[in-house]
């Protein structure tokens, strides 16, 4: 399936543009159109599936269930979910949508998103045969205490303030007739064809709000991919001063991949000599931190909810880096 979008990319970039290969410019239009039809192509797939499945999903159970335990027992479920949910950053948010539209609390769908790209169980295989069992208990378990602890922040500055007007009147405002019709509707009360209709409105509507922005944030990612020499990061993040777990954090951003895909360029990265919590803060600052990623946020989070998403992001991941550098684990 995959290989259709490489194909695509092949075809237009070589035979359409005339573009020579291995030329910088041939590198980055190809990335580009790869990225983006598959990027693109994939979201409709999830976004419509996503859809599907909260339409079958009793959100109001999970609301509940949630409600009446202690709210430690809320940021462990919704890391937990996130963490055995094969989404990558930008699928996840729908499912974030549905749970902040169902008055799930707002830290447990925290806890859910941070951790929803960073851990899935395509993860956990390939990185216990890549670099070990050790390493991947140790991955694993960061990953669900950065969910958690965000989870917690957040709740702790009532960030439900800053969600986009539409998503924090859904949340705040439970007998709003209109808004539980179209967004916590029971899965009793949806027929199949209701459902295929609710996926099929939502995905077009998530669709409009989302497709310019990764159009952009892949821009961005190809034009360093076709620009920024391969041996950049090596030379520059190899040596294992303090700055460049940052450095390798914020250098992340503008790329679009998700766990699953990062764990060969860790792997890569590691047998070129980069410092293992360099090499993590990078992978994921990629995955957790990507610049599409807040792009599409943006359609649901005002801008000083995005700045403490990003900051909490860059902060935990650096300590991190430099908890794993310091170690030498």
């Amino acid at each position: 399936m995959l290989e259709v979008f490489t194909l695509l990319a092949n075809w237009l970039t070589y035979s359409v543009f005339g573009l020579h290969s291995g030329t910088a410019l041939a590198e980055g239009v190809y990335f580009f159109i790869e990225d983006t039809s598959k990027i693109l192509v994939l979201l409709v797939v999830l976004i419509y599936v996503i859809s599907a499945l909260r339409a079958s999903l009793s959100v109001d159970k999970v609301r509940d269930y949630l409600q009446g335990k202690h709210r430690g027992v809320g940021y462990v479920a919704g890391s937990l979910f996130g963490a055995i949910t094969p989404f990558c950053s930008c699928s996840s948010i729908p499912l974030f949508m549905g749970f902040v539209s169902a008055r799930i609390p707002i830290g447990v769908t925290i806890s859910f998103l941070i951790t929803s790209p960073l851990i899935n169980e395509v993860v956990v295989i390939m990185l216990g045969s890549a670099l070990g069992i050790r390493f991947t208990i140790m991955y694993v378990a960061i990953g669900m205490l950065l969910g958690i602890a965000a989870g917690v922040i957040v709740d702790a500055l009532q960030a439900q303030r800053w969600l986009q007007p539409f998503l924090a009147k859904a949340y705040l405002q439970a007998d709003n007739a209109e808004l539980s019709s179209t967004l916590i509707q029971s899965p009793s009360k949806l027929s199949v064809k209701q459902r295929h209709q609710f996926a099929l409105n939502e995905t077009t509507t998530i669709f409009k709000r989302i497709w310019l922005w990764v159009l952009i944030g892949v821009g961005i990612g190809a034009f360093i991919h076709g620009y920024v020499p391969a041996h950049w990061f090596e030379q520059n993040l190899a040596h294992g001063q303090w700055w460049t777990v940052p450095l390798a954090t914020l250098s992340a951003i503008p790329i679009y991949t998700n766990a699953s895909g990062i764990v060969p360029v860790m792997a890569s990265l590691l047998d070129k000599g980069m410092p293992l919590g360099t090499t993590l803060a990078f992978c994921m600052g990629a995955v957790a931190v990507s610049l599409p990623e807040f792009m599409i946020l943006k359609q649901v989070m005002q801008y000083r909810f995005l700045a403490v998403i990003a900051s909490y992001l860059f902060i935990a991941i650096s300590l991190t880096g430099w908890l794993f550098n310091y170690f030498h684990f």
